[in-house]
């Protein structure tokens, strides 16, 4: 049932970027573009997902079982640190040049977008790169210790 749950949302994750234009890069591109010709549309699907996360927080942080009966695995840390300033900038900046970001990526690609399989090659090199450096860092974490 679970996984059955997990593609109805994805389905639905998906098409909702789909019609949002969130798959679409030069929809992005002409929303990020503030001193040239704004496309301020999708300003309401930012509202409608903060409106959505507004209510659905709230009611997961009182729950300790979802609604399929698995753990509640909420993030709890509430620290700012200079890993997440740099990972927030890295991915804003790689958003602003490619008009992709994960999600909308990933429902490109099955569009068969090719700047969507050129964005989705560099992701997966970038997670490696990422798994490579937290690897040698926990590495050393441990040597020192």
């Amino acid at each position: 049932m679970t996984v059955f749950a997990a593609l109805v949302a994805g389905f639905v994750f998906g098409l909702g970027l789909l019609v949002s234009g969130l798959a679409n890069p030069g929809k992005v591109l002409g929303f990020l573009d503030l001193a040239g010709m704004w496309d301020p549309s999708l300003v309401f699907v930012m509202v409608g997902a903060i409106v959505v996360g507004m209510v659905a927080f709230p009611v997961a942080h009182q729950r300790t079982v979802s609604f399929l009966g698995s753990d509640m695995k909420l993030h709890t840390a509430r620290h700012i640190d200079r890993r997440l300033v740099a990972g927030s900038l890295l991915f804003g900046v790689g958003w602003g040049i490619a008009g992709f970001c994960p999600g909308p990526a990933l429902v490109a690609l099955g569009t068969g977008q090719l700047k969507a399989v050129v964005f989705c090659l560099a992701m997966i090199a970038g997670m490696g790169v990422f798994e490579l450096l937290e690897h040698r860092r926990a590495a050393r974490a441990a040597a020192t210790a």
